[in-house]
């Protein structure tokens, strides 16, 4: 067996270069960034009013002074002349300022008498207007190469001009599950059989993660079937087998796997759950191979195929984010595997993140994942810990 980092160190070492395509904005959430975008132009690209009133001249702004109006500038309809001593213009949110003018006057700190106004409101010069370029400047860069995009990239880059970005193409993923004992739900049980649950996770965790996925089926425990699965699932960038990775009589995943011509790079994980994951190359499709336990299948691809996806969809950080919490409960000391436990994060009364560990962690369990969203990492032969011990932990749900 290899260790959990050992095994990550050959699943990223081989980086290929990702296909670019360019998307329009409504398509870029959660897509990564082929490019570093710029703004294109200044953002608000002139100087605006930051509230209805009037523009003036700041050396006119004293209390009792009346000033004449010449005109008014609607949002989108510039004031084309040039404001003088005892002038003022009519502004709304949003105006050009009219050249000349360096003070908006709010409304509400004036009377007005047709077409003058009068200052009834001592006022502090220079207030109420945006300048040019504020908020982003032409050439300010918005999203650098490798970053993940979200729901508030597209307003900023179409503030700055922008309509369509490059991206990374997202990674096509296959999966099909192994087992003549697996059926699908809704189905009455024979003596023997049970629910094929695990692509319901894995399906909608790899789209989370970055991806693409599409099932191909259930193969049944020969080696004819497998290899007809591995060849349907050649023309994605990730193939994940689900079952069929350990050692027993009807295990045939990796026979098959190594009859089609596939090299395999690991074969085994030091790793609790999921010992039996394994990993290779055929032709060019990556082979990730999961344990076909619920709890397994979900953890290791958490650890596993999450990064591989990302690493695929040129993503630069690529491993599980390593946080910090308190444990709640004791643990016992681990074994001689690194050891992921389910557990709840939760928040104490000062704002501290707590680990709740599920009492249940047997790798057949998929009901402490309806209430746990991370794993507790325990390094090989941990010592015993107490209620209020720091513990390192990553998240299941998202893309960290």
């Amino acid at each position: 067996m290899i260790s959990v980092q050992q095994a990550l160190d050959i699943l990223l070492e081989d980086e290929p270069r990702p296909l670019i395509e360019t998307v329009a904005l409504t398509d870029i959430q959660g897509r990564v960034c082929a490019e570093t975008v710029f703004s294109q132009i200044n953002q608000p690209p002139f100087a605006s009013s930051a509230m209805d009133g009037y523009a003036v001249k700041s050396s006119d702004i004293m209390l009792g002074a009346e000033l004449k109006i010449i005109g008014e500038a609607p949002a989108g309809k510039p004031f084309s002349d040039q404001i003088q001593s005892g002038e003022a213009v009519r502004v709304f949110t949003g105006s050009v300022v009219p050249a000349g003018a360096d003070h908006i006057i709010i409304q509400e700190d004036v009377s007005r008498r047709t077409d003058t106004i009068i200052v009834t409101i001592p006022q502090s010069a220079k207030h109420n207007i945006r300048a040019a370029g504020i908020d982003l400047k032409k050439g300010d860069p918005l999203a650098f190469a490798g970053t993940r995009m979200y729901e508030l990239h597209g307003s900023a880059f179409a503030a700055a001009n922008v309509n369509s970005v490059q991206v990374f193409r997202k990674p096509h993923v296959a999966i099909f599950t192994n087992g003549d004992e697996l059926v699908e739900p809704g189905t009455s049980l024979s003596p023997g059989q049970i629910i094929n649950s695990n692509k319901f996770s894995l399906m909608p965790l790899i789209e989370s993660w970055g991806g693409t996925c599409r099932y191909l089926g259930r193969a049944d425990d020969t080696e004819e079937s497998v290899e007809l699965f591995l060849k349907k699932g050649l023309d994605a960038d990730i193939l994940v087998p689900v079952g069929g990775a350990s050692v027993g009589d009807y295990d045939h995943t990796k026979t098959g796997f190594s009859n089609l011509g596939g090299e395999i790079l690991f074969s085994k994980v030091a790793v609790k759950p999921g010992k039996p994951t394994w990993y290779g190359n055929l032709n060019d499709t990556k082979v990730l191979g999961l344990p076909g336990n619920p709890a397994s299948a979900i953890v290791t691809a958490t650890l596993f195929l999450r990064p591989l996806i990302k690493s695929l969809s040129g993503e630069k950080n690529t491993t599980p984010t390593i946080n910090q919490g308190r444990l709640l409960s004791p643990l016992p000391a681990n074994g001689d595997r690194e050891n992921y436990l389910r557990a709840k994060v939760e928040y104490d009364t000062s704002g501290v993140i707590t680990l709740n560990p599920a009492a249940a962690q047997d790798s057949s369990l998929l009901k402490p994942f309806l209430t746990c969203d991370a794993l507790i990492r325990r390094k090989p032969n941990a010592i015993k810990l107490e209620a209020g011990a720091i513990v390192e932990f990553i998240r299941v749900r998202g893309s960290t």
